[in-house]
């Protein structure tokens, strides 16, 4: 096996378990054993358990932003109706089997106070989701796109949460009605002339 695959193979199984478990309750020996690595081998390919919780949480932000994209291009029938396809998406993503909730808040929870990693690349997955949808809302004839992109995050991250910690299937669908009220709001005081970000 080269470290190509075997890095591979750690980081699937690191994702099942940090994910599934959390990060401080699973071990490097059972990470290598789910992996089917040796301990040498883990440690070729990820010299400190740090540098694997980085590793695993940059992918899963790839892939996670990766599928939400996709999932938009697919399904929005125009400019206006992809900010809301973000919530349809994510409506399918809590009826998962095994949804835990945002990997990056849960990692942060975890260990944000003690990793100054683990707290970089979470505001990173963040910034970068603020940015995806800001670029949607701008697509859109709406005043304050960049207040209505933090706006409808917030909502995001609060149905992601709602979803996790109280076991909400309604989450994704509550949050949607509120950022459809929050555009045509937004979508009403640019008719009525009272400006844009920027403008």
């Amino acid at each position: 096996m080269d470290l190509d695959e075997a890095r591979t193979r750690i980081l699937d199984a690191a994702e099942k378990l940090f994910y599934d478990r959390g990060i401080q309750s699973v071990g490097m020996d059972e990470l290598r054993t789910a992996a089917g690595v040796s301990l040498k081998r883990l440690y070729q390919c990820f010299p400190a358990k740090h540098d694997l919780v980085e590793a695993y949480l940059r992918r899963r932000d790839t892939r996670w932003r990766t599928a939400l994209a996709e999932y938009v291009d697919a399904q929005a029938d125009g400019p206006a109706a992809r900010p809301l396809a973000v919530f349809d998406w994510l409506g399918d993503w809590f009826a998962e089997d095994g949804f835990r909730g945002c990997a990056f808040i849960n990692a942060y929870g975890e260990l944000g106070a003690t990793s100054d990693r683990v707290g970089c690349v979470a505001r990173e997955h963040k910034e970068a989701l603020l940015g995806y949808v800001a670029g949607l809302v701008r697509a859109v004839p709406v005043a304050e796109p960049e207040s209505l992109a933090r706006q409808l995050v917030l909502l995001i991250d609060g149905a992601i949460a709602g979803a996790a910690l109280m076991g909400e299937p309604s989450a994704a669908r509550q949050a949607r009605t509120a950022a459809a009220a929050l555009m045509e709001a937004a979508g009403s005081a640019a008719v009525s002339g009272v400006g844009r970000d920027g403008a």
